[in-house]
């Protein structure tokens, strides 16, 4: 894990390695948009260059996001636009090849969740990311949410003990943006097992430091909805992974994006030897944490809230305000603050090409192991590639 963002003072305070960071977004017209408020919030970041296939929006997302220059064509920018860095807010397919094309010409890559769709491009992606002098980071914006830093910073003080059994759940509703973006229709809902995970995965990682997935065993629910064609949906209600931790420590995955319910995309738990911690899971409900070290009842809950006070980093607290303008609570901004201050200090980003391998390898083994009936089914370590 890599030393702790200061988005404000760190950042400024690397300038004169680089005086001018020049970024271009890449799918500007939709989710990379979002990263307009980030990058104006970071000294000496510019939008330089903006790239979308949808033509008609172009020109104006150029104009909101302060570009000089706009294409068409992701290979004609990366030829013609001087840049240093480029954001990938691009559908999940092109993650991949995209961050390739960008690494063998020695840009920086912050890349859009999961890192990639398949194995074999993951593969083709970590051997990219050593051959190149670019910096390769992956957007998992949760790592950032206020209650998930402060959970890291509870386990970092050693208040959870030993943390050995974790829940994520991403419940998203999509049926009817799957037809306003198909892509969604292919990648994550047309495929059987966890499409989506690293929401969900990203978190828990984070407060199992230095632990891995090591093995995954995926099911799911059956089948209830049908598409606006009437095609069954490929992907299973709610799919369940299992997940062994290198440490020996279990951890509970689901992800629903066709159950009609309303949202909960941020459930989480947290079991260590010495705490407990349970997020919200709907509107009126808070945060609920459980410390031994700070407990006057066995059986009493505390608010999380309560501890913001004297866990909350102050680099967090300093920038917080402007975090709020961005998406994700907030997870924009440290996330694009992370990615800068990786690039001008030298040092890995903490969601770097093998963090992010281990947000998203676990996924796609996933989806071997529910067509092989829920078989348990070995991660690989990008590490050893």
């Amino acid at each position: 894990m890599s030393a702790d963002i200061e988005p404000a003072g760190g950042v400024e305070g690397e300038m004169s390695v680089l005086s001018e960071l020049k970024v271009g977004i890449v799918g500007a017209c939709g989710r990379g948009a979002s990263f307009k408020t980030a990058c104006e919030a970071l000294p000496g970041v510019r939008i330089h260059a903006v790239c979308d296939v949808w033509e008609p929006g172009l020109h104006e997302a150029a104009v909101r996001l302060g570009a000089r220059e706009e294409y068409l064509d992701y290979d004609d920018m990366l030829a013609k636009a001087e840049l240093d860095a480029v954001v990938l807010g691009t559908p999940m397919p092109f993650h991949v090849p995209q961050a390739m094309a960008a690494l063998q010409r020695g840009l920086h890559v912050l890349s859009e969740v999961p890192a990639g769709v398949s194995v074999e491009e993951c593969r083709q992606l970590v051997r990219a990311c050593r051959e190149s002098a670019g910096v390769y980071m992956m957007a998992e914006n949760y790592i950032y949410q206020k209650p998930n830093i402060l959970v890291r910073e509870l386990v970092r003080g050693g208040l959870f003990g030993t943390p050995y059994y974790a829940e994520g759940e991403y419940l998203h509703e999509l049926k009817a943006l799957n037809e306003i973006t198909p892509w969604r229709r292919r990648w994550q809902t047309g495929i059987d097992g966890i499409t989506y995970g690293t929401h969900s995965l990203g978190p828990i990682l984070q407060w199992m430091p230095g632990d891995r997935v090591v093995a995954v065993a995926c099911v799911g629910s059956g089948h209830h909805y049908h598409d606006p064609r009437g095609k069954l949906y490929e992907n299973q209600d709610t799919c369940v992974m299992l997940c062994k931790m290198r440490s020996g420590g279990l951890v509970k995955i689901r992800v629903d994006m066709l159950s009609n319910r309303p949202h909960a995309m941020t459930n989480y738990q947290l079991q260590g030897t010495t705490g407990a911690y349970e997020s919200a899971r709907a509107a009126g409900e808070r945060n609920r944490i459980w410390l031994w070290a700070r407990s006057t009842d066995r059986n009493q809950w505390a608010d999380l809230e309560t501890l913001e006070d004297e866990f909350l980093p102050d680099w967090y607290r300093r920038v917080m305000e402007t975090a709020q303008r961005t998406g994700h609570g907030g997870g924009d901004f440290f996330t694009v603050a992370e990615f800068i201050g990786a690039i001008r200090s030298g040092r890995p980003p903490l969601v770097g090409i093998h963090e992010a391998m281990d947000m998203t390898l676990p996924g796609l083994i996933s989806q071997r192991s529910i067509a092989q009936g829920g078989a348990w089914l070995d991660v690989p370590d990008s590490r050893q590639w």
